[in-house]
């Protein structure tokens, strides 16, 4: 079973507090630069998709498995302001959520994929919406998505 952690990281120069909390049916796992719980999205899959667990990375980066096509979020609480917002939401809870199946496939039994619950707070950037996400916001996920790493390799 996986273990509860948490953990208090600077990134990008903004104080970063990541939750992970398993529970009997579903997994929390909270980041927030604004300490409150902001968007609750819901990720779930069904049990009989396999998650490679292999990923592609720049030499200074985390190798990030590829979310599941089979993967579905659903928004839960709490409403991005933007259009932008909730793409880099989705993308947050899908990436989360499948750190959390790569990491957890032992501890969760193997093929049981229980639902991820992901609440995410983040300090806004200005993005130019053409342009899709700026240097800071990819930055940000990528320093988000290797400090859950970490804290995930170290509770299985």
């Amino acid at each position: 079973m996986l273990n509860s952690s948490q953990a208090s990281v600077e990134i990008n120069g903004i104080q970063t507090d990541l939750l992970i909390q398993p529970f009997a049916d579903r997994i929390f796992v909270q980041i927030t630069q604004l300490g409150k719980v902001g968007s609750l999205i819901q990720a779930s899959m069904p049990s009989t998709v396999l998650i490679a667990s292999s990923g592609t990375s720049d030499s200074s980066r985390l190798a990030l498995p590829a979310p599941p096509p089979a993967l579905q979020l659903m928004p839960l609480f709490g409403s991005a302001s933007s259009e932008h917002l909730r793409s880099l939401h989705s993308l947050y809870a899908a990436q989360v959520a499948t750190l959390v199946w790569c990491a957890g496939g032992q501890a969760l039994g193997g093929s049981d994929h229980l639902s991820v619950i992901v609440g995410i707070a983040l300090r806004q950037s200005t993005p130019n919406a053409e342009e899709g996400f700026d240097e800071h916001e990819r930055e940000t996920f990528h320093q988000t998505m290797q400090a859950l790493a970490g804290m995930l390799n170290k509770c299985n």
